[in-house]
């Protein structure tokens, strides 16, 4: 597929079974390598609070922080969906809300969907924003924005009616019109539950294998971002080792003088510099 990835591409994934590939990126460089890696989705997540702006948690972003990192995103993204992340108290305070600020991530940062946390309380102001002509993405399971109320940033569904009203959040927002669900941190078994019960997409992260899709913080996946390793995340790479050794190396060459060598340095020819040393040595 070449073409820029839409909300149909992403509904005929499950129906073909074919497993969607969603990374998150929070400016240009990496929404191009996203878009490079052939990868269908990149989410512009509030979790650039934590890996990007070094916050505690994703409740302070903002919309304009959102904007900002979202315009950077879509400049790299020729092909993937860009989907932006509706910060807490966007759409927490009213419907009317809930659309204005969903048009601003679309119309201000120019992605292509918006995303939201919430299951069978939030169908209603899904609904509305999918009526105002917005496609949704859902967010259900852990969900960061609320996790001090879930009880800390761990797994959910752990009991019967904990699970079932997962799998009964996953139904209310098919039915409020959103064109897939991401599932985060809950047991495998549920999370292969959650993805037969609905015919829209369910991106896991965290939620085993028998999803229709994976999502993975990219920070976490290569190794950028250090204060925590979630459980569900395999690092691919270890980058900010790299990138450390990188910078040490350079701060010591240039504490010996070693660099800049010869090959980095601009050159003068040896006219224009006797000329110029014989200026500075006329009076003025």
């Amino acid at each position: 597929m070449s073409q820029k990835v839409t909300v149909l591409d992403v509904q005929r994934a499950k129906e073909e079974g074919r497993k969607l590939v969603m990374v998150t990126a929070y400016d240009y460089p990496f929404g191009l390598l996203s878009d490079q890696a052939g990868v269908d989705i990149v989410l512009v997540g509030d979790s650039l609070g934590m890996v990007v702006m070094g916050l505690n948690g994703t409740v302070e972003v903002t919309m304009e922080d959102m904007i900002h990192h979202i315009r950077a995103v879509v400049r790299g993204c020729k092909r993937p969906m860009v989907v932006g992340d509706m910060p807490f108290m966007s759409y927490n305070t009213s419907i009317r809300d809930a659309i204005i600020n969903a048009g601003r991530l679309m119309k201000e940062g120019g992605c292509d969907v918006v995303k939201l946390e919430g299951g069978v309380d939030f169908a209603p102001t899904i609904q509305a924003i999918v009526k105002a002509g917005i496609p949704v993405m859902g967010h259900i399971g852990l969900t960061p924005q609320t996790a001090s109320a879930l009880g800390g940033f761990r797994m959910q569904g752990r009991d019967a009616a904990a699970a079932k009203q997962i799998i009964d959040d996953a139904i209310a927002l098919q039915r409020a019109g959103v064109f897939s669900i991401i599932l985060e941190a809950v047991p495998a078994p549920l999370g292969k539950l959650v993805a037969e019960s609905v015919k829209v997409p369910v991106i896991g992260i965290g939620a085993g294998v028998d999803v229709d899709g994976q999502v993975l913080v990219t920070h976490d996946m290569i190794g950028l971002f250090d204060k925590f390793v979630p459980k569900f995340v395999k690092q691919y790479l270890q980058i900010r080792t790299i990138i450390l050794e990188a910078m040490e190396a350079y701060k010591k060459d240039v504490q010996q003088g070693t660099f800049p060598e010869p090959e980095h340095s601009f050159k003068m020819p040896k006219e224009t510099l006797s000329k110029l040393k014989k200026r500075m040595t006329e009076p003025t």
